[in-house]
């Protein structure tokens, strides 16, 4: 398997056309971007509403086609081995989706049927993983309508964990998570990182969180990357003040000039006369 788990070079994504309906005018979500994640590494991508973190998770996904660039997931090219590169990689997203009648042990049993997986040994690994990420036994067979936003966030993070990803796409996965949930998730993350070597690509709006997890981060601005560093390497592109050691909100506040709200991200970014 290649060494590279991601690589983008100039990786340009458009939404709308010079007709209509944008009269004239596109709007790029992600322009020219490029950078590589190593396998094995935890790569954060931070950014504003609008600055093209979503949509760049959703090309690397093959869930959308870059209209200039390319992307290579393992060596795969995502556009002509879509095949080969969704087998390598699964995501979770901050709208997951479920059959909200059906418990957590159901959804998963279903996720684990369309993976392959042997019904014995799924239900053994959807236990363990449930349980790692804090959920109770008795939780397990209550419909998840009933449960959480915090609670159906970890479900989506269990699913994506079944087929054992070689890489793991996550889009804002803890956000609606209270404090401890949070934090369980992200030792969860450090562990999958540590005992499978998986490569997680991480996008956020905590940057504490960011700073704790990711060897490295890109930040995006207006489908561009501003600044691409270790979270230490961005925090000496700002003077801190009266001794005091910058922080990467500070960092992102210089770089982007707005605050991370934590909302869902609003795609696509700007626009192109």
């Amino acid at each position: 398997m290649d060494q590279q788990a991601v690589h983008a070079h100039q990786v340009t994504k458009y939404f709308g056309s010079q007709g209509w309906p944008l009269r004239g005018r596109r709007v790029v979500a992600v322009d020219a971007v490029s950078f590589q994640v190593e396998k094995g590494e935890i790569f954060g991508v931070l950014g504003p509403n609008g600055s093209g973190k979503s949509t760049l998770i959703r090309l690397i996904a093959t869930l959308l086609l870059p209209d200039e660039g390319e992307v290579r997931v393992f060596g795969h090219d995502v556009v002509r081995q879509p095949m080969k590169v969704r087998r390598m990689l699964n995501r979770v997203s901050v709208e997951a989706a479920f059959f909200k009648k059906l418990s957590p042990l159901e959804n998963l049993m279903y996720g684990a049927r369309l993976y392959g997986l042997e019904a014995g040994e799924a239900r053994a690994r959807i236990r363990e993983i449930l349980g790692r990420l804090g959920l109770e036994a008795r939780t397990f067979g209550q419909p998840m309508e009933e449960m959480s936003r915090g609670m159906q966030q970890k479900v989506a993070i269990a699913r994506a964990l079944l087929s054992r990803p070689a890489l793991l796409l996550l889009d804002e996965p803890t956000t609606g998570l209270d404090p401890r949930s949070k934090r369980e998730v992200q030792i969860f993350i450090e562990e999958l990182r540590r005992e499978h070597a998986t490569t997680i690509l991480l996008t956020t709006h905590d940057m504490l969180e960011a700073d704790a997890l990711c060897d490295r981060i890109a930040i995006l601005e207006g489908g561009k990357i501003a600044a691409l560093d270790t979270p230490e390497g961005l925090k000496r592109l700002v003077d801190g003040a009266n001794g005091h050691k910058p922080t990467l909100e500070e960092v992102f506040l210089q770089l982007t000039g707005k605050t991370l709200a934590t909302e869902a991200e609003a795609e696509p970014g700007r626009v192109q006369g």
